[in-house]
């Protein structure tokens, strides 16, 4: 990775104001906005590539697409890239908001030819929108039952040809026939690596104004569970806290900076080292039950399944067994515990 430009310490310190349209949509001033600087996901990238282009030669708009992944990989970034490229407009809107038929109509019948509409949490849609997005998908019509009883009569609306870019976090909630209707394909996106993290971090602290020192480049990288989305939020708090204290982005302030968020070596906050604490300080270190832990942490058992425990498996701090929860070594090292002794060690 190449060392930033040489900052003086003025500029290091006081940092300059980003512009008032910077201030007011940071998030969105801080996606990508063409494929170079999109960084990651090489792979998928290069099988995007081909598929719209083939779909431009054709004069097509692309297939339908599902992108699948935990949060903050840039599932929405790229439907937003695919727009871009096609030259279309994009449509945004989510599971929870299409509460009924109508809506979805409402959306469909609106679109123009080319256009994509993008479905967040896709997951989330009721069964009775999911079937009537199947014609629409698969035939380009829109099928409508008019009237109740002997008198109702169905209405097919032809539609004009767009693509559906969905996006899940939760893939397994999504039914078999849903999935299948994806014609382009379904895409899981993957976490990065720590020297990807440390280009997103180097390209958003520019856009940010703040010029970052490459030790503190990579102290943020390595705390933010491979991530983008939580290096973009360390960077920010760590740009503020040098802000407020007239420092540079340096590897000590951005040290200073994660220990007041309580963001450890290993990107784990206060709810995370609680729940290994208590796993191992109240319970052995396992194995305990779901429902268990929960009452001992007084969480919901899927607040702990689908917000802690992913990291902390992918860490290799927890292990998930038949009998319940276990801690691993790890865990304990990482406490500051010395493990209980193996079944072999205590032969010995």
């Amino acid at each position: 990775m190449s060392t930033p430009p040489k900052q003086s310490s003025d500029a290091l310190a006081h940092p300059a104001k980003p512009s008032a349209d910077i201030t007011a949509s940071l998030d969105k001033t801080l996606r990508p906005s063409s494929w170079d600087e999109y960084i990651g996901q090489e792979t998928l990238k290069k099988n995007l590539h081909i598929l719209i282009e083939a779909a431009k030669e054709r004069g097509h708009p692309p297939e339908h697409l599902l992108f699948y992944g935990p949060p903050g990989l840039g599932k929405t970034t790229l439907a937003h890239l695919i727009a871009r490229e096609t030259d279309a407009q994009i449509r945004i809107t989510s599971g929870p908001a299409l509460e009924r038929v109508g809506d979805i109509a409402a959306i469909l019948t609106n679109l123009s030819p080319g256009d994509i509409l993008f479905i967040d949490e896709i997951h989330r849609l009721n069964k009775t929108i999911e079937e009537v997005l199947y014609p629409a998908l698969e035939s380009g019509s829109l099928d409508i039952i008019i009237g109740k009883g002997p008198s109702a009569r169905t209405l097919q609306i032809d539609l004009p040809p767009f693509t559906l870019i969905a996006a899940t976090t939760r893939i397994s909630l999504l039914s078999g026939p849903m999935r299948s209707r994806f014609s382009g394909g379904t895409h899981r996106l993957e976490f990065y690596t720590d020297d990807e993290i440390a280009r997103i971090i180097e390209r958003s602290s520019a856009i940010l104004g703040a010029p970052i020192h490459e030790e503190g480049v990579r102290e943020i990288a390595r705390r933010s569970r491979q991530t983008p989305r939580t290096a973009n939020y360390l960077l920010k708090r760590c740009r503020d806290y040098a802000q407020v204290h007239k420092r540079a982005v340096s590897a000590d302030a951005v040290s200073e900076a994660l220990a007041l968020l309580a963001i450890d070596e290993r990107g784990l906050g206060p709810a995370d080292r609680v729940l290994l604490e208590t796993l191992i300080g109240k319970f052995g270190g396992g194995p305990v039950g779901l429902s268990t832990l929960a009452a001992a942490l007084a969480e919901e058992a899927a607040t702990i399944e689908e917000v802690y425990e992913p990291y902390l498996i992918q860490q290799g701090l927890i292990e998930r067994t038949p009998r319940g929860r276990v801690a691993t070594e790890h865990a304990y090292r990482h406490l500051g515990e010395t493990p209980p002794p193996t079944a072999q060690e205590r032969l010995l």
